[in-house]
Parts: C-alpha cells; sequence; structure tokens
C-alpha cells in the first residue's frame, strides 16, 4: 500500500514539474553578426580609429625617420669617420629600442580600448536579447556553438532592429 501511495505521488510530482516540448521556446542570436552590424559597433570602430589615429601617424613617422638613419649608415657609413659612425649607430639602436617600445605601449592601449568598448557593447546587447526574448516569450536563447537553427527560431533580425533603434533614440 505505502509502495502504491508513493508511486503515485511521485508519478504526480513528475507530470506537474514536466514541462512539455510545445511549451519550451528556443531561439538564437547570431552575436558574430550582431556586433559586425551593429550601429554601435560601426561607432565602436570609428571611434577607436580616431583616437588612436595621432598615435599611429607619429608611430609610422618615427619608423620612416629611423629607416632614413639606417639608409644613411649604410650609405655613407665608409666615409664617415669612426666617431660619427659610432654615434649614428647609438642613435639607431636607441630609436629602434624607443620605436620597438612605443609601438608595443599603442598595441597594449588600442586592445585595452578596444576590449572594454566590446565589452561594454556586449553588455548592452545581452540586455537587448533579454528584453527581445521576454517580449517573443523564449524560455532559452542560444548564441554560440549552434550548428544548425531554422530561420524561425532565429532573433538576430530583432536584436539588430532593437539596438539600431537605440541608437537612433541616443542621437
Amino acid at each position: 500500500m505505502k509502495k502504491a501511495l508513493f508511486a503515485i505521488l511521485v508519478t504526480l510530482l513528475i507530470a506537474f514539474n514536466t514541462v512539455s516540448a510545445a511549451d519550451f521556446k528556443v531561439a538564437v542570436v547570431d552575436l558574430n553578426k550582431v556586433m559586425e552590424q551593429s550601429p554601435q559597433a560601426t561607432d565602436i570602430s570609428n571611434a577607436l580609429k580616431q583616437e588612436f589615429q595621432a598615435r599611429e601617424q607619429d608611430l609610422i613617422a618615427k619608423a620612416k625617420q629611423l629607416k632614413q638613419l639606417e639608409d644613411k649608415l649604410a650609405r655613407d657609413g665608409a666615409v664617415m669617420s669612426a666617431e660619427e659612425a659610432k654615434r649614428l649607430e647609438t642613435d639607431i639602436r636607441s630609436r629602434r629600442r624607443q620605436l620597438t617600445t612605443s609601438r608595443a605601449e599603442f598595441r597594449e592601449d588600442a586592445n585595452l580600448r578596444r576590449n572594454e568598448a566590446v565589452n561594454r557593447l556586449l553588455r548592452k546587447v545581452g540586455e537587448v536579447v533579454a528584453q527581445v526574448g521576454e517580449e517573443e516569450g523564449v524560455d532559452l536563447i542560444m548564441t554560440d556553438g549552434v550548428a544548425y537553427f531554422n530561420k524561425r527560431v532565429d532573433l538576430t533580425a530583432t536584436v539588430l532592429k532593437r539596438l539600431q533603434e537605440l541608437h537612433k533614440a541616443a542621437q
């Protein structure tokens, strides 16, 4: 008797706790596409180019100066005095070290700023995905590692549209 009552109780619990597949709605958002096509991503790219353009041009100019000094040493080194050639070699080594350090700092700063901006955008995209999911009554939204999905469950266009609306409203 106790076993039968226990079996009935377990069966009832399972029946009430099980969500049928028809009630479970899954959708997919292609984050790569969103990150490439959103107006916010374009703004980030343009802002970073503008922010780092002067430093990049400065590095290019310094590299050209270094190349000119190296060419001068190769061309005129044989006719220079030993002291003058040594001074030029020292100057070239010093400038090369400075250029290498400056390039590394530039890359580090640019990567840091890009990562900060992308992370802010990813947070915003996550908020929009959650809002769209709630509005569409979606139980699960997958973003990465999806081998195949039907366009019927793709919310990418809806998320992009919402990001474009937010972008227009912010301007």
